[in-house]
């Protein structure tokens, strides 16, 4: 029986965006489902609309999120060579791969809900990915017990390294109230390794955006697809990067694509950016 915490229903996202990664050249065809490839044929006709009106789609934001998280976390892996990496909610993102691969002496540990961990574990098993330094673990944000954040945290990681958890796709689909509540956890976790940092991304409310009533309409479509609430966090990036000192974080900076995107490969939003990326530090 699930636990009343187990939100793996959303696995219409992960199918989705695994195709999205594996077409945009940032994964191998291992991570390919029929499921994700049949979600992209079926959306096509609706971000081909959704580009014309407002300026943007769905794979615009994946890619936009996707580059940023990755830039951040090259930048840190700049200054720690040897820096440990739990990536929650991995679902078929091929980050962990990547990085692992063009990275040997990273430890990055990928943890998601069993059936997806599992599933993982046996897709990257067939690329022959996983050895001591790349592994994947059962974690679930929301429960305690021998798969919570803390105990994950504890047993996979050494606290006299740095370390960065990263989150992508996962808070949006939590109230505000609730993934404050895992980012506080996370902010006293990560306090006890020589440094701690956090990076994530956030859709923040559409008030101001020019066809913000469209967009919310499609956030309504995604909590249909994917049988789970899609909710908008914060009005703007200052009150976003505000929200994390208080949460017992030392400092939080918000990249939004329209400025902190200099590559020339990722897609712009022509009627202004719906994601940011957040990097906050201990």
């Amino acid at each position: 029986m699930k636990s009343a915490t187990d939100t793996s229903n959303i696995s219409f996202t992960a199918h989705y965006t695994g195709y999205v990664w594996f077409r945009n050249r940032l994964s191998e065809p291992a991570f390919v489902t029929p499921q994700g490839q049949l979600f992209f044929q079926l959306l096509r006709p609706f971000e081909y609309l959704a580009r014309r009106v407002i300026g943007t789609d769905i794979k615009t934001t994946l890619m936009q999120r996707h580059h940023l998280l990755d830039r951040e976390l090259e930048a840190l892996i700049a200054r720690h060579p040897h820096l440990q990496v739990l990536e929650i909610a991995c679902g078929l993102s091929p980050r962990g791969h990547r990085f692992a691969q063009q990275h040997p002496h990273i430890t990055y540990v990928e943890a998601d809900l069993p059936g997806m961990a599992k599933r993982k574990e046996q897709l990257l098993n067939s690329i022959y990915s996983l050895n001591n330094r790349h592994r994947i673990v059962v974690c679930n944000i929301l429960d305690a017990g021998p798969d919570s954040l803390e105990t994950v945290l504890h047993r996979e990681f050494d606290p006299h390294k740095p370390l960065v958890v990263i989150t992508e796709g996962l808070v949006n689909y939590f109230e505000l109230p609730v993934v404050s509540g895992f980012w506080q956890r996370l902010a006293q976790e990560l306090k006890q390794f020589s440094e701690g940092y956090y990076l994530t991304d956030i859709y923040p409310s559409v008030q101001g955006h020019h066809f913000s009533g469209l967009i919310r309409s499609a956030n309504d479509s995604l909590r249909l697809l994917s049988r789970s609430r899609f909710c908008l966090h914060f009005r703007q990036d200052e009150e976003m990067a505000a929200h994390f000192p208080g949460l017992g974080f030392k400092n939080a900076k918000v990249f939004n694509p329209d400025r902190d995107i200099t590559d020339r490969l990722i897609p712009k939003a022509r009627g202004g950016s719906i994601v940011r990326v957040v990097k906050a530090e201990v």
